[in-house]
């Protein structure tokens, strides 16, 4: 791992914007592979996890998401820090009767599996990222311009006046993507008039390694299931409300928000003893009209953003990065240039479909559990309970919720399941 500080033209093979957890991913991918690869992001590019403190937010890695990072030698360095194993799901309607819960000793595993902190594993890629010689970082380093032309791969412009060249650049760079909006891709957008409050709280009874989801008219509830110092009475919330409801909670103080929250949650885990600091975020849903151009590529939220009550957004942004890093390192074995648009075309034609089912079906849930429409409530809690009584359709869920696809690519193999 380089800086890269000096102000003439510097070229590389690939350039990744957006050193999150998708982007510095990707950039260990492909670095891996042998490429010379920039990361740029706005902010700092440093290790910050401090095993005191617990981030709000965090991320539900499912096995294939978890094979990837051991692919990549940097599953061992999440778990030094801190992972939370969960085993069981449960799911239910707040407003009827419908449940279903399900573990993984159905399908023969030991875990679902782990909710682990944001920080946590972006600074166990920073450390493996350290090692790998051919990705230079590039910390506050803001872009303002993006060129290029047909098989001539593209440049990009710094904001202090810096440029770089490259057979590829890759937006990995969220959901307000600076890349996808200077390339021309465009996206569809449709706000979906909720906002999440997300924060950490600490409740009386353990949550038994299960991570529960309560769905209400106003939006869905969810309590991901922390383990901190082998305790098991830590969670992390997830409370996606309409706007209006989302504007009381955040405006409560801490008594009286733990308090609707134990009411919202129906006392599963009674009494909310402490809570750490709220944030709320706008829920909306994006949607990259294209992925690709020549010499270009869009990747995880910059593809694609969706609703968190499956909790499967960085989980779509891996495997995105690990379909794309499958098809370069296959152009590389054949001597093809990496910005060809029939190379990026393939990791686009693999991708956008399953992004496209899982887009839809989150707008479904959310829709079909906000109506306050009779018919509708039954035909919800009925189709709930009965899922949960057909084998074949427990089994499709749980592997749905561990990652497992029809085209899962090679790094996210789960022999397990």
């Amino acid at each position: 791992m380089e800086y890269f500080m000096t102000f003439d033209t510097a070229r590389f093979d690939m350039v990744i914007v957006g050193a999150g957890l998708v982007g510095a991913t990707l950039a260990l991918a492909l670095g891996r592979q042998g490429h010379a690869v920039a990361l740029l992001d706005g902010g700092d590019i440093v290790p910050c996890w401090q095993a005191e403190n617990i981030d709000a937010r965090v991320s539900a890695i499912t096995p294939a998401s978890q094979q990837l990072f051991t692919t990549l030698g940097v599953w061992p360095g999440i778990v030094r820090r801190r992972i939370s194993p969960y085993g069981h799901m449960a799911v239910w309607d707040g407003e009827g009767t419908g449940q279903i819960a399900f573990s993984a000793a159905e399908v023969g595993s030991d875990v679902l599996g782990h909710i682990i902190e944001n920080g946590v594993i972006r600074d166990a890629l920073l450390e493996a990222l350290s090692e790998c010689a051919s990705v230079t970082l590039l910390p506050h380093a803001r872009v303002t311009a993006l060129s290029g032309a047909e098989h001539q791969g593209r440049t990009i412009t710094l904001e202090d006046g810096r440029t770089l060249a490259a057979e590829l650049v890759i937006g990995a760079d969220g959901a307000r993507s600076q890349i996808r909006a200077l390339s021309g891709l465009g996206h569809r957008e449709y706000a979906t008039g909720q906002r999440a409050v997300v924060a950490t709280v600490w409740h009386e009874h353990d949550h038994e390694a299960t991570a529960r989801q309560r769905f209400m008219g106003t939006g869905p509830l969810a309590f991901l299931p922390l383990s901190i110092d082998g305790q098991q009475k830590a969670s992390s919330i997830v409370w996606s409300a309409d706007t209006a409801l989302a504007d009381d909670l955040m405006g409560m103080e801490d008594d009286a928000f733990m308090r609707a929250l134990e009411s919202g949650f129906e006392h599963h885990l009674g009494r909310i003893e402490r809570i750490s600091k709220r944030y709320d975020f706008a829920l909306v849903q994006r949607h990259a009209r294209r992925y690709v151009d020549d010499s270009l590529a869009l990747v995880g939220d910059a593809a694609h953003n969706i609703h968190p009550l499956a909790g499967q957004g960085v989980n779509l942004g891996l495997m995105d990065i690990a379909v794309l890093a499958e098809e370069l390192e296959r152009a590389k074995r054949r001597g093809a240039p990496v910005g060809d648009i029939r190379i990026l075309s393939r990791y686009a034609r693999r991708r956008r479909g399953d992004n496209t089912v899982m887009l839809m079906a989150m707008d479904a849930f959310r829709i079909g559990f906000g109506t306050s429409w009779p018919l509708v409530r039954v035909l919800r809690n009925q189709g709930l309970t009965t899922t949960g009584r057909w084998p074949w359709a427990r089994r499709l869920l749980i592997q749905q919720a561990m990652g497992q696809r029809s085209d899962l690519p090679r790094a996210m193999h789960v022999s397990a399941v």
